[in-house]
């Protein structure tokens, strides 16, 4: 952690779950566990902070010890609304989100975050698995919230627009694509076999 500064990490809860069958997806189990302690286990060594996006079931992600923070938009606006959320109470300058349903968090996300961003100067650097972007793992410049809550305000909603209004860097995670499997539907439970739905 001593070659960037501090950095808080930022668990993405708070969405509907439509395709988990409105199962909030950070307490669905995972070999025997929430998936959200998955999640805190790969993340909290990585950081100096860390915060839990969440929009109901308040009380059991309260129970971690760490600030569970609402959206402050109506009716699950998406991960921008998180990420604004978040950004909001943010004590460090820089913000690392993470969904809560990739259990796999690479042991070096925020470290290859840090060294990407810092030799493109960028404002944002995204995971990149080698096929496509992971726009939810993300290292963010908290000062860019003024201009997230404009973009919100104007009803904009794409995170793939907001992030193109400013210096971004995609960073290759090629070599642990695995890592961002994520438990979205019950059929992906079968991508790892010591998971049941």
């Amino acid at each position: 952690m001593s070659d960037h500064p501090p950095i808080t990490g930022g668990i993405l809860a708070g969405g509907r779950g439509s395709r988990l069958g409105g199962v909030d997806k950070g307490l669905a189990e995972f070999a025997g566990r929430p998936l959200i302690e998955h999640v805190m286990e790969g993340l909290l060594p990585q950081v100096n902070h860390l915060l839990i996006n969440a929009n109901r079931n308040l009380e059991q992600y309260r129970r971690y010890g760490h600030p569970v923070i609402n959206d402050r938009l109506e009716g699950h606006q998406g991960p921008l609304a998180g990420f604004a959320a978040l950004m909001e109470v943010c004590e460090d300058s820089w913000l690392v989100t993470v969904p809560c349903d990739t259990p796999q968090i690479p042991p070096d996300l925020v470290t290859r975050l840090w060294a990407g961003r810092e030799a493109a100067d960028a404002r944002i650097a995204v995971a990149h698995d080698g096929r496509r972007l992971q726009p939810a793992h993300a290292l963010l410049d908290v000062a860019l919230l003024d201009d997230l809550e404009d973009f919100l305000a104007a009803g904009e909603r794409k995170i793939d627009i907001w992030y193109a209004r400013h210096p971004m860097v995609a960073v290759d995670f090629s070599d642990r694509a695995d890592a961002f499997l994520n438990l979205n539907r019950p059929e992906d439970y079968q991508q790892f076999p010591e998971a049941r739905p």
